[in-house]
């Protein structure tokens, strides 16, 4: 089948360097950047019911922007000051980066691993096992970071401070592709519970991370394209492949 139109069901990158932009010209496809899911704060109220304190941890993980904005959110609302000498262990440089938003940006107090790696984060974590951690995160936790934190050297308390729920279509919104890519289990449920009489047919459909391609598979859909897998790191090297050979089979 020809392939015309992709659906990442992700915020449309912030930087036109992204690879998704090389592969729609390369191919001459067209991507829409349309997330299924969207993040709902928590409150003070809902938050105490944690029995968690922040200022009992001297350093922070975070593994999204969304996880940085919220714990200064809710901070703010609780009128804590968060101390200068906190830590703050991030996943990525672009999420350590996106704390000068909110602190004044040392590089003695922040860390990350150049890879954007969790595996690579706890490797840097291990090396501080002095610390008391707090990890920021949504009700729906991704089970390989979860699993690499437990198996850690490290002491760690979890910290819901915001809810990842379904990003609802509205019902003129346009639903025609070609392929649809997903990244998380509840990106799927999102699109079951927005189109409970979904057929896949000829719609290719790819994920990223295996928590994921076992909600495809459990929702009874067919997997095409599937990432990380050996050789094939990332979702974008998946899609170029798989836009790679289909291209291979429309010529013959």
């Amino acid at each position: 089948m020809k392939i015309k139109k992709i659906l990442i069901s992700q915020p449309q990158p912030t930087t036109e360097k992204s690879p998704y932009f090389d592969i729609s010209e390369k191919y001459n496809v067209k991507i829409d950047f349309r997330p299924f899911i969207k993040v709902e704060p928590i409150f003070a109220k809902e938050f105490r019911t944690q029995r968690i304190s922040i200022l009992d941890h001297t350093s922070i993980i975070f593994n999204a922007r969304h996880g940085i904005d919220h714990f200064f959110r809710l901070c703010e609302e609780m009128r804590i000051t968060i101390p200068e000498t906190m830590k703050y262990f991030c996943v990525s440089e672009t999420v350590a980066l996106y704390l000068q938003r909110y602190i004044h940006y040392r590089k003695r107090k922040v860390f990350f691993p150049a890879t954007g790696k969790m595996m690579d984060l706890v490797a840097i974590m291990n090396k501080h096992t002095d610390e008391k951690y707090l990890f920021i995160t949504s009700d729906v936790q991704n089970e390989d970071t979860m699993s690499l934190l437990e198996n850690s050297k490290i002491k760690f308390n979890k910290s819901i401070m915001y809810k990842t729920v379904s990003n609802d279509f509205d019902p003129n919104e346009e639903f025609n592709y070609d392929v649809m890519l997903f990244f998380s289990p509840i990106g799927v449920a999102s699109l079951l519970k927005n189109f409970p009489n979904f057929e896949q047919g000829e719609i290719q459909i790819g994920c990223f991370g295996t928590a994921t391609a076992q909600a495809v598979r459990d929702a009874g859909l067919r997997l095409d394209i599937e990432a990380p897998v050996p050789g094939v790191p990332s979702m974008t090297t998946a899609l170029e492949n798989f836009l790679k050979e289909n291209n291979k089979k429309q010529r013959k």
